[in-house]
């Protein structure tokens, strides 16, 4: 018997996937300080991802640090997935949450083998078209503080035949009537060679315009690329 909750080192073997028991422990006694988890389960029963960022969080948010940090998640919507998203962001608390589209009839269209799958496949209006109004059908959702990448769906340089002036427009109104921020993103910039630092010219005159509140991001996906071109894309942002 240690006579403590704090700065122990708590063993755990076993189903870590799947146990309710194991996850509620962890959630609790991770809100104690110095407590360490030894985790110990066949690869198939690993400890979901999830839980081990909410342990992190906790333990973030007890350390005294010279800025402020927030913790949220990035979630990918289709709306077939809607209901199913809002069910499991329930038991989790974060202090954003950004939503995202990645795909065109559930065909990623941001990777390398996109071009053969999709973009050669589909008429680029129709790709357009569905990419944004499945766009505004996730900001309007309720379960989002931030939009991920707008415009991300110009990351090949293809684009398509008709003006997007009228779309732009009512993503802006989507997006001031759900108070939901929109992301000026330097991903597709440093990690595909787009030539926009961010949203392009047209996009983020028009949402500052309308008063759309943009926030950066750098959409690292490896802790180097954490802050890539922030400075440049905030200077944009100041200067149109």
């Amino acid at each position: 018997e240690k006579g403590r909750l704090d700065h122990l080192t708590i063993g755990l073997c076993g189903d870590l996937k799947f146990g309710r028991t194991v996850h509620s422990l962890i959630n609790a006694m991770s809100r104690y300080t110095g407590n360490r988890f030894v985790l110990i389960s066949p690869e198939e029963l690993k400890i979901p991802e999830y839980l081990r960022y909410e342990t992190l969080i906790k333990k973030m948010k007890k350390r005294d640090l010279p800025i402020k940090l927030k913790f949220g998640l990035e979630v990918c919507y289709t709306e077939d997935t809607e209901e199913m998203i809002r069910e499991i962001l329930l038991d989790h608390h974060f202090d954003f949450l950004t939503g995202a589209v990645h795909s065109f009839n559930h065909l990623l269209y941001d990777m390398s083998f996109s071009r053969e799958l999709l973009w050669n496949r589909f008429d680029v209006n129709d790709i357009y078209r569905d990419y944004y109004e499945a766009v505004i059908r996730c900001v309007d959702s309720g379960l989002f503080d931030r939009l991920a990448h707008p415009d991300t769906i110009k990351m090949f340089d293809i684009y398509p035949d008709h003006d997007l002036t009228d779309t732009y427009r009512r993503l802006c109104e989507a997006l001031r009537r759900n108070d939901v921020t929109a992301e000026n993103n330097t991903g597709c910039h440093y990690r595909y060679g787009h030539k926009d630092i961010g949203l392009s010219d047209e996009l983020l005159r028009m949402f500052r315009k309308e008063g759309v509140r943009i926030v950066t991001a750098s959409d690292a996906h490896k802790p180097a690329d954490v802050g890539s071109f922030i400075k440049e894309a905030t200077l944009r942002i100041e200067n149109t």
